[in-house]
């Protein structure tokens, strides 16, 4: 299917044409009719397919221009996935002439009040900053004709159900709403039970939410080394551009300072961040002034950045559909990518359940050393001074060092003086200065809402990923080739049966009576 097929404006469709879009993804092709034709909708599908274009071509196909009123309104969970959702509205609302403004908390609202005053056909918000506005009476909602509820899952666990009931209740009765989520846990379906007429659920297969283009691995480590394992990981890699997820704000914070003691150019963002410094390290991001993006998982959750070519998860995250988000971040636009997984000894046997989510299992690799990556660091020191060597530019600048330049070469060897610059160059790991990482709990053993089942080096089937690996070390792809291996000798387990039994209870719905019981209609293109 192609877009020109989805019956959308003139004015819609050439603003897609322009952006390069031709085929809608999975989630656009199934929701785009539907919420066209005025039905609500709850499409479930994870960040980075699309969502944004699937609830806000047919939102912006049917806004009245000549109406100065309010006429949709959108809820993110955090301030950088409004600005993006905005963003996004705006560009492809921009022929038909739709004004579409952001509302959320860390900037001023009194801008934002007099933004407001200024006309909005489409107003995208943040919980707090939209229920504020709404007491302040700077915004009126009597006009809105749809309701779009984006990242739904992550705005409950965020605790902000209460806040969107009472926004809903502030919208007119008679009107279309659209949920979009990556999990659909009870209190969203009662969300959806309350405040939609006989929704659609569009539900797009995890299968379809992986791609080959990310290679997935995973490094066995303990807790104290895993900072030296993934700065040596780097220095072997060099990424162009990459997203370390930590676990907590306290734990960004402790990566970035050590990562930029270690001379990387990384900074980080987390929910403490006023929404200015928030907004500038992802435009540096953006603009490769920076190589490193360090952030949470609400933080990064609906970030739309291209280019990024590695994702190192530092911690495992608390639930297993996270994981997708965070691999999400790269292997887009046809360019692949490749992720990374620190796990301590203690919490191995969670990767099988990232596994039967994701539908592919991760390459063991083992860690790097620190000559190898010492060896990697000078390689990349040396193609630098070749290439300096070669800009006329540069070579300009060494007249103004000639008479220093001749006294050093009639005092020192030019292996000698050759041997200093590199030293000045290139980090010795033995001379390396020293980061503490301060530990964090490991994840509970007993599950919690959409956290993990299990524990120890426990995985599928009964086996054990003892962190072996098969072959020679004979450079990075035999690092990467590392096997699982060992089974059980023991028959049983309490722990180990206590994770098959929480998988099992744990599995994907279905379209099960008590689904239909809700109203909604079960479309899943992924499981045909």
């Amino acid at each position: 299917m192609k877009f020109t097929e989805l019956n959308l404006a003139k004015e819609i469709l050439s603003e897609v044409e322009k952006a390069g879009f031709t085929e809608p993804s999975p989630i656009q092709e199934q929701t785009i009719p539907l919420a066209l034709e005025g039905k609500d909708v709850i499409g479930q599908a994870q960040t980075g397919t699309g969502k944004t274009a699937a609830f806000g071509l047919p939102t912006l196909n049917k806004i009245d221009t000549n109406n100065p009123l309010v006429q949709a309104l959108v809820i993110a969970p955090t301030r950088e996935l409004a600005v993006q959702s905005q963003e996004e509205l705006f560009r492809f609302g921009r022929a038909k002439g739709v004004k579409v403004r952001s509302v959320y908390g860390g900037s001023s609202i009194d801008k934002q009040i007099k933004a407001l005053k200024s006309g909005a056909h489409v107003v995208v918000g943040t919980p707090g900053r939209l229920l504020d506005l709404l007491k302040r009476k700077a915004l009126n909602l009597k006009g809105v004709e749809t309701l779009i509820l984006d990242e739904a899952d992550e705005m409950l666990n965020m605790g902000f159900l209460e806040d969107i009931e009472a926004i809903i209740e502030r919208t007119p009765v008679e009107r279309q709403t659209l949920l979009f989520s990556a999990t659909m846990p009870e209190p969203i379906k009662q969300i959806g039970i309350k405040f939609m007429k006989q929704p659609e659920h569009v539900k797009i297969a995890a299968k379809e939410l992986t791609t080959d283009l990310v290679d997935q691995y995973y490094l066995r480590v303990r807790e104290d080394e895993k900072f030296d394992t993934m700065t040596r990981l780097m220095d072997v890699d060099q990424p162009e551009l990459s997203i370390v997820f930590g676990r907590t704000k306290r734990r960004v914070d402790e990566l970035t300072r050590g990562l930029k003691i270690r001379g990387f150019r990384a900074e980080g963002i987390h929910g403490d961040l006023d929404q200015n410094k928030r907004l500038r390290v992802l435009r540096d991001f953006k603009n490769g002034n920076i190589d490193i993006l360090v952030a949470t998982d609400v933080a990064a959750r609906g970030l739309d950045i291209s280019g990024v070519t590695h994702v190192y998860n530092y911690d495992i995250p608390q639930d297993p559909e996270s994981y997708v988000h965070r691999i999400g971040r790269t292997g887009r636009a046809g360019k692949s990518g490749q992720s990374f997984t620190f796990v301590s000894p203690n919490e191995m046997g969670y990767l099988s359940i990232i596994e039967n989510l994701t539908k592919k299992r991760m390459s063991g690799m083992k860690p790097a050393t620190a000559e190898e990556a010492f060896q990697a660091k000078k390689k990349v020191a040396l193609k630098r001074i070749e290439r300096d060597f070669a800009d006329d530019s540069i070579r300009a600048n060494f007249k103004k060092f000639g008479k220093d330049a001749r006294e050093l070469a009639a005092e020192f060897s030019p292996e000698e003086l050759a041997m200093y610059i590199l030293t000045l160059t290139v980090q010795d790991p033995e001379h390396q200065p020293k980061v503490d990482i301060a530990r964090e709990k490991p994840l509970p053993f007993k599950p919690s809402g959409n956290g993990f089942g299990g524990k120890g080096g426990r995985g599928k089937g009964g086996r054990q990923r003892d962190g072996g690996y098969r072959g020679d070390r004979r450079g990075r792809r035999d690092r990467r080739d590392g096997g699982r291996r060992g089974d059980f000798k023991n028959g049983k387990d309490n722990r180990f049966d206590r994770e098959k039994r929480y998988r099992k209870d744990h599995k994907k719905p279905t379209n099960t009576s008590n689904e239909k019981s809700t109203g909604f209609v079960i479309r899943n293109k992924g499981e045909r």
